[in-house]
């Protein structure tokens, strides 16, 4: 009764049209008056203490850097050194896209950030040259949700929050899977353009790569500084993000000077609108976070999913069948939000390591921002490309197979993510 009254209101609130942020709450409130604890000083209390995290202040810091990565000039160079290198080759620039986009999810941490800027520009060029529309959409696409497993990961912040997992572990922890995707991606792309005929670049001189890769050496840098820093213990996640957007600023003004006063302030008012979201919605979660507790569903679910603790792997196989359901219609923040209080204490009690979930949880809920009906970075690159959704859904389709099958081996081989995150982590 209580979880369909918690589903029920949420998923109710949600098909009227609410913001997920206001549909967290109203199902606050129906649990409230279901437990008879309605009561507006403790919703606002849990309001302003879900938003109360210092952990948090990594988010606005993550957000001002890539957009400042957009706006001066790094993400041009990256794509630029990507081109001197194998742009030349047959589907070049499905390779450097690829390539661009995991570089640039070592800057930014954000999906949708890095699918527009990287379809904007390379999506011309590849029209120019006469790829499939379709399927070079969905490629950037599919290259855009490797952003939430590199680190710095916005959403990797958010489930370390949510679920009391170590950041900088799961930072660390994110690095081989995003490398496994996107060289999935590699094989894929060249399977699919080996008949096409594709327009091929001339091969660059090694005067043009060695330029490009001067011109390009101090957005390659960031990374290095980011990882390197939370590596060594220099400074935490939240301290990287503060270490990360100034660098790009300094680098963005001082060194390229492609960052004028009015794009900074456009720059910080459009980071500040983002933050405003994603801080209001993680308040929100939080309040829903701790009804959830009160009412017992952890071990509500628990009883339904319980003879499964026994055997790890079907109960991850079962968890991300439900997760990917749920991000099929759901934004990879608010799902990560609802579900990861719910099953977190059903991971402990199976003895999986939860820094292991947490990477399973958000490249899951990646893969639901390429998947229709919703697929939000999917509409992004259609609204800047110009393309029907429709389109880019079957250009999409086989990338997402394949990160579905990434999926299903790392449920079945867990160590291919548990064993690099230790060594790692040491």
């Amino acid at each position: 009764m209580t979880i369909a009254l918690f589903l029920g209101s949420l998923l109710g609130s949600i098909g009227l049209g609410l913001p997920i942020a206001f549909a967290l709450l109203v199902s606050a409130v129906v649990l409230m008056l279901h437990l008879d604890l309605f009561n507006t000083q403790i919703l606002a209390q849990n309001l302003v203490d879900g938003a109360d995290s210092f952990t948090l202040l990594a988010i606005p810091f993550f957000l001002v850097a890539g957009e400042v990565m957009a706006q001066g000039g790094l993400s041009k160079r990256i794509v630029n050194l990507a081109m001197m290198f194998v742009g030349h080759k047959k589907g070049g620039l499905g390779f450097v896209a690829i390539f661009a986009a995991i570089v640039m999810a070592s800057l930014s941490g954000s999906a949708v950030a890095d699918a527009a800027a990287l379809a904007s520009i390379l999506l011309p060029m590849m029209r120019e040259a006469n790829y499939p529309v379709g399927r070079s959409a969905g490629l950037l696409a599919a290259g855009g949700i490797i952003a939430p497993i590199i680190p710095p990961s916005i959403p990797l912040i958010i489930i370390g929050v949510a679920g009391g997992i170590s950041i900088t572990k799961l930072f660390l922890a994110g690095i081989v899977p995003g490398l496994l995707m996107g060289i999935t991606l590699v094989f894929i792309w060249s399977m699919l353009t080996r008949r096409e005929d594709i327009a091929i670049a001339p091969k660059a001189s090694n005067r043009q790569r060695i330029n490009a890769l001067k011109d390009s050496v101090w957005a390659l840098l960031l990374p290095v500084v980011i990882i390197g820093g939370i590596k060594t213990g220099i400074f935490t996640p939240t301290e990287a993000a503060v270490v990360a957007a100034v660098y790009a600023i300094l680098i963005s003004t001082l060194v390229y000077r492609e960052l004028s006063a009015k794009q900074m302030f456009e720059v910080l008012t459009k980071a500040a609108r983002n933050t405003a979201v994603v801080m209001f919605l993680v308040a929100s979660a939080m309040v829903a976070s701790w009804l959830i507790s009160v009412a017992q569903l952890p071990m509500m679910v628990a009883d339904v999913l319980g003879p499964l603790t026994d055997s790890p792997r079907l109960l991850m196989l079962a968890i991300m069948g439900v997760v990917l359901l749920v991000g099929m219609v759901m934004d990879l923040t608010p799902t990560i939000l609802v579900l990861t209080p719910i099953l977190m204490p059903l991971v402990k009690l199976a003895g999986i390591d939860p820094v292991y979930f947490g990477i399973m949880m958000v490249l899951n809920c990646s893969i639901g921002l390429i998947t229709p009906p919703v697929g939000n970075v999917l509409n992004v690159i259609c609204g800047v490309g110009r393309i029907r959704f429709e389109e880019a859904v079957r250009g999409v389709a086989p990338f997402l197979l394949a990160y579905v099958g990434i999926l299903l081996l790392f449920v079945i081989v867990p160590e291919l993510v548990t064993v690099p995150a230790k060594w790692l982590a040491h």
